[in-house]
């Protein structure tokens, strides 16, 4: 049991009960997402990495609030796999499936700098997906100069219950806003031809070279890297203080 709580808690995990109840337990991360891994680290985790193979093709438009997209496909990711490998080996079942989707929204701007968020009119958000290509990562990148992007990143927990299906799912999403400088376009283009963006959603990545192209951030940087951190410890913490059971079966 030492040898296993030793494989998926490191040595600097913060000894608190939630650490503390996931000793001994088969963590899952259905990602081979580098970025996620190294945050999850952070905090003392070293999960399995076994990437889903959800074909990530629900509609966007098939949702009221588009918030509830990224939630809804980092379900379906942690179903697959906890499905996927109770099925292959009923012995070694996860006890913990983390499962994530980020995503970039386009965001209305304040007509003025004193202007509050909350105060703006509600509007239908465009959802930027990875560029096509150069071109379309530029195209992408002048569209967001001088504005402001929302990145949504959706968490969900899988884990064994007795009841059926025999997993219980717990999500979240977290929301931050990317302000992006007024860049000349040659540093725009100078970026788009490093190659960094092309495979981001929104065409960049904000812990690279693409920082260079952002002013500030409102919310959880880690959340923009592709992972919010301190959201999902918090709901470790919260399901442990509020479910005996939680990671017991």
């Amino acid at each position: 049991m030492a040898e296993k709580s030793a494989k998926y808690i490191l040595p600097h995990a913060l000894p608190v009960p939630a650490i503390k109840k996931l000793a001994g337990k088969r963590i899952v991360l259905a990602s081979n997402s580098p970025r996620r891994r190294e945050i999850l680290t952070t905090i003392g985790l070293a999960p399995d990495i076994v990437p889903s193979v959800f074909a990530e093709d629900l509609s966007p438009a098939s949702f009221n609030d588009i918030h509830e997209y990224p939630v809804a496909t980092a379900s379906h990711k942690a179903v697959e796999v906890y499905e996927r490998l109770v099925a292959e080996d009923p012995d070694n079942a996860p006890d913990l499936v983390i499962a994530a989707d980020t995503v970039v929204l386009t965001h209305a701007q304040p007509s003025t700098s004193e202007m509050d968020y909350s105060l703006l009119p509600s509007i239908g958000q465009e959802l930027l997906e990875k560029p096509k290509d150069k071109e379309d990562n530029l195209r992408m990148l002048m569209d967001l100069n001088g504005q402001v992007c929302e990145v949504v990143t959706g968490v969900t927990l899988a884990y064994p219950i007795l009841t059926s299906p025999g997993y219980g799912l717990q999500s979240i999403d977290e929301r931050s806003l990317v302000y992006f400088a007024n860049n000349p376009k040659h540093i725009i283009e100078a970026y788009v031809n490093s190659g960094e963006g092309i495979d981001r959603a929104g065409g960049f990545a904000i812990q690279g070279m693409g920082g260079v192209l952002v002013r500030k951030i409102e919310g959880d940087y880690q959340n923009v890297v592709g992972f919010p951190m301190a959201s999902f410890f918090k709901l470790l913490d919260l399901l442990v203080d509020a479910n005996d059971d939680f990671l017991e079966i």
